[in-house]
């Protein structure tokens, strides 16, 4: 597709950055969309990247949000965190997170960050609650 698009003057004249040929890609389908319908894009798509969607499976989900989803198809509240602690000096700080699902004991997590603890935390709570020992 690169060769097909024409690039003002500037740094890399002649070069196409991958942003770019995304958002071309993107206008295109949208293109075909509003001009043809939902199948003749979906037929676009599926005709060039059928092989990379298969292959990719589904996504990877992180395990604040696996565990969020294992909350709720049990209706139940949703998970919650709480800063348990904070150490080391400021420029390498860790925390400490405790995760807590309604009728199931805490747990905590560590990392460098507070959205590392959590991920921490909530990945340790599912693993309990796989094994059965939550």
């Amino acid at each position: 597709m690169a060769e097909w698009l024409r690039i003002a003057a500037g740094p890399g004249v002649g070069q196409v950055p991958p942003s770019l040929l995304a958002d071309t890609l993107e206008a295109l389908i949208a293109a075909l969309y509003l001009d043809a319908g939902l199948e003749v894009a979906r037929t676009f798509v599926l005709k060039h990247w059928a092989s990379r969607l298969e292959a990719a499976g589904e996504p990877r989900r992180d395990a604040k949000t696996s565990l969020q989803e294992w909350a709720q198809a049990r209706s139940l509240d949703l998970p919650v965190y709480t800063l348990a602690a904070t150490s080391g000096p400021d420029h390498a700080p860790r925390f400490e997170v405790r995760v807590e699902v309604q009728g199931y004991p805490p747990q905590s997590g560590e990392g460098a960050s507070k959205r590392a603890a959590e991920q921490t935390a909530a990945a340790g709570l599912l693993e309990r609650l796989r094994e059965g020992s939550a």
